[in-house]
């Protein structure tokens, strides 16, 4: 009876345990599954944010596709190429190469066992990636063009302190700011020389620069099971990886009097651009084609009602402005009416002032003269006029004088 009753316990902690135990499993297998909607969660809002900006929306409310959803990789982030929906990541490298024609043999021997080694040392694949273009000389000219308008514009300052130093009759300031004006003269020659110079170059479109890239590749694969990482997460653990195999790569250049850097974004997306347009990228830079909408795989013209609207809101603000103009005009007319029958009432009461003075023949005279007085264009009139009343007062004076001498 009592091992029977122990038998009964024992299978009773048995059934608890195996119990607890599948609690515990089923807490687990949900706790991964939350962990494994979540990530497809995200990946689908950065997926549904990457077509938000490749789309653009006409005015039927109709999506436009961008030509983004055509090519060969997903996007352009933190210098990497970003393809097959985030399970490869791409960062490039720019070798700046020798002339190893020019090398002596033994100098040849030596770059290609510095390359040997390198090669010796890849534990994983690259490519490489050499891209003709025509040299692109548009910054270096406008760079040139800045710098003479300046001079010019330091001999024009320097023309006005010369001609002020001639006035004062300074004979060492003159004779100094003539040898600095003759210094930057030419200086200013010479840039517009070099100027013309390279223009010409980069008209002939003969000029040819070729460049040399290595690409290395990143799987998330490699990293083993990243369902449990976000996207950033997984975005940097890439980053890190591309960054220490660039790195490894371009020491190893260096054996090989090689050297290299990894490219920015910018760069990528100028490399690709011109792979992608190899005769349009000489005559439209990547700069251009973006602000021109050329990643568009067609475009619209403006809604008809809005350019009417704007036509007409034109039309209301030019008419407006001509309202404007003549109702100045007009209040401009007004006041001066109001200041001339002003103006001729306070000469009347100068005049008034001095009739003792006058004779009657005078007196009427000068009110005759007030009355014809025109104020359109002379700003001074009541002065004048005042001017004209004391004379005449004077005049009436002295005539009194001599009579009572």
């Amino acid at each position: 009876m009592d091992t029977i009753q122990m038998l009964n316990i024992i299978l009773i902690v048995v059934i608890v345990l195996i119990a607890i135990l599948g609690m515990v499993a089923l807490l687990i297998i949900k706790k991964m599954a939350d962990k494994k909607i979540e990530s497809e969660k995200n990946n689908k809002e950065i997926k549904d944010k990457n077509n938000v900006k490749a789309n653009y929306i006409t005015r039927d409310g109709k999506t436009i596709d961008s030509i983004y959803k055509f090519m060969e990789f997903d996007a352009i982030t933190d210098n990497m190429i970003v393809r097959k929906n985030a399970k490869q990541y791409v960062m490039i490298i720019e070798c700046k190469g020798i002339n190893y024609d020019l090398l002596s043999e033994d100098e040849k021997n030596a770059v290609e066992m510095g390359f040997i080694e390198m090669l010796n040392t890849l534990r994983f694949p690259i490519q490489l990636y050499v891209q003709t273009r025509t040299l692109d000389l548009t910054d270096l000219i406008k760079e040139y063009k800045k710098r003479t308008d300046d001079i010019r514009d330091q001999i024009s300052r320097l023309d006005y302190q010369i001609a002020n130093a001639s006035v004062k009759n300074d004979v060492d300031t003159l004779n100094r700011l003539q040898f600095e004006k003759k210094r930057k003269v030419n200086i200013l020659e010479y840039g517009e020389s070099i100027e013309d110079y390279t223009m010409k170059i980069s008209e002939s479109k003969n000029i040819l620069q070729q460049k040399t890239y290595i690409v290395v590749s990143y799987y998330t694969s490699e990293y083993g099971d990243i369902s449990k990482y976000s996207q950033d997460e997984i975005r940097d653990i890439a980053f890190s990886e591309l960054y220490t195999r660039c790195q490894t790569i371009i020491r190893s250049l260096a054996s090989a009097e090689v050297t290299g850097r990894v490219i920015s974004s910018e760069e990528i997306a100028e490399l690709l651009y011109v792979a992608y347009n190899r005769d349009g990228s000489e005559n439209f830079n990547i700069r251009d084609a973006l602000n021109a909408d050329y990643d568009r795989l067609y475009s619209t013209a403006k809604d008809v009602m809005e350019e009417r609207k704007k036509r007409i809101n034109e039309q209301i603000d030019d008419e407006a402005s001509k309202v404007a103009a003549k109702s100045i005009i007009k209040a401009d007319e007004i006041n001066r009416e109001e200041r001339e029958k002003r103006v001729k009432q306070r000469a009347q009461e100068m005049i008034d002032d001095y009739k003792d003075e006058m004779t009657d023949e005078l007196y009427r005279e000068t009110k005759n003269q007030i009355a014809q007085a025109n104020l359109d264009e002379d700003e001074n009139t009541t002065e004048t006029i005042s001017q004209q009343a004391h004379q005449n007062s004077g005049h009436r004076k002295r005539v009194i004088r001599r009579k009572t001498n």
